[in-house]
């Protein structure tokens, strides 16, 4: 078996991601891992922390090496890097009063992220199309929900985007619940999907949960969505507060304190990871992200349920045609979408707000019109409560000319 890491310079996440896979005897045995990244230093780095595992290795520079053969395909690369493309989508909407936390899902950054990522997304499936076509890609990149609308609409490479909002915060609720693990159900959309039932040992604990006054300081925005909204939403606080219109606001600073929300997060934690020393080794604990126990499902047959992102096709009732988040089980006969039905009117409603932008963003990279670049940003809830449109179209504007550069 071949596993092939796209993006494996990304040390920390292709060390939990080869860790996995090796901790499994079944899939060791035999295992192939292929390791393909453009900075030769940090795929160098990769590679010396994954050769004391003894398993069959390759790095190469090249992706179509790395691909060619390949029975799974994990993405995990981020276009443009740091520097300069993070920093510009977060500098250049900030000379128009625009503040963001994380800027990679929605928002004027996740926009811009998913124009300059999908692309790139793109030529790897055509790659795989013609050296792998039938692998299955496991997509950890974000904007995830665009990108797995854009890889289902123009290719036919199978495909699942994972992320570890939802069991993550499953582990955070049962923490603040006082129990040792929680039961649920959840759908929506990737970073905004709620838990639609959450209960430990048969017993519904969202009374406890709405009752709950001794929030955590870094979860506000997710209980005061709870507490308007009724359910609680998978993605983290400061992910939540950017994608509605009611927690960033330049003229109410008093909300950025009220709900502790750390503006221009993900530059601090792109700082910091930078800094971290390169580990040395795989690390002997078996993560919880989904990806390679979804690999040793589909190899061993044993069932794995988790929460996967795939195109509605008839899984959420009043959802568009858009890449939802819904329970998924994977076991030898592949992977099977749950259908959910329809969400309670609010949440659709509320999810809908960020479909309108996923789905303008899509259609601007595949058509190439650039007005529905201006279209997604005017239709974003947080860019749309701070800017008029002029001043939209303006800074649309500012950010392509400072990506082209």
């Amino acid at each position: 078996m071949k596993v092939t890491l796209i993006g494996a310079g990304s040390t920390v996440f292709a060390r939990g991601l080869i860790s996995d896979l090796v901790s499994f005897p079944e899939l060791a045995e035999g295992l192939t891992v292929a390791l393909m990244d453009i900075d030769a230093k940090r795929l160098r780095a990769t590679e010396r922390m994954t050769a004391s595992a003894g398993i069959q290795l390759e790095a190469s520079l090249d992706r179509r090496a790395a691909l060619d053969g390949a029975d799974y395909v994990f993405t995990m690369f981020q276009v443009g890097g740091y520097r300069p493309a993070t920093v510009i989508d977060f500098d250049v909407p900030k000379r128009f009063g625009l503040r963001q936390t994380i800027g990679d899902t929605v928002g004027i950054g996740g926009i811009m992220r998913g124009l300059r990522t999908i692309p790139v997304l793109l030529d790897v499936c055509r790659d795989m199309e013609e050296l792998c076509p039938d692998a299955l890609l496991l997509q950890y990149v974000n904007p995830m929900a665009m990108l797995g609308w854009a890889v289902a609409c123009t290719t036919s490479i199978r495909a699942v985007g994972l992320c570890h909002s939802v069991q993550g915060t499953a582990r955070d609720l049962a923490a603040d619940l006082g129990v040792d693990r929680l039961d649920y159900r959840c759908a929506g959309i990737n970073h905004l999907a709620f838990y639609l039932d959450l209960r430990h040992r048969g017993e519904d604990l969202y009374p406890q949960l709405r009752a709950k006054t001794d929030i955590p300081e870094w979860n506000r925005v997710r209980y005061e969505v709870l507490r308007h909204f009724g359910y609680f939403c998978t993605e983290s606080s400061e992910h939540l507060a950017e994608y509605v219109p009611w927690f960033i606001k330049a003229t109410r600073p008093e909300l950025i304190d009220e709900f502790n929300i750390p503006l221009d997060e993900y530059l601090r934690r792109s700082q910091e990871q930078l800094a971290q020393v390169v580990p040395e080794r795989l690390t002997t604990e078996r993560s919880d992200e989904y990806g390679v126990h979804v690999i040793h499902a589909l190899e061993t047959g044993d069932p794995f349920h988790f929460n996967g992102n795939v195109m509605n096709d008839g899984l959420i009732d009043n959802l568009p045609s858009c890449c939802v988040e819904v329970p998924c089980v994977a076991d030898s006969d592949g992977i099977k979408p749950e259908p959910v039905g329809a969400l309670p009117p609010q949440l659709a409603a509320l999810i809908r707000t960020n479909v309108n932008v996923q789905e303008l963003t899509v259609e601007a990279v595949l058509t190439g019109r650039r007005d529905h670049v201006d279209h997604a940003a005017m239709l974003d809830p947080h860019t749309a409560a701070e800017l008029s449109l002029g001043e939209i179209h303006d800074l649309v504007d500012r950010l392509l000319e400072a990506h082209s550069q």
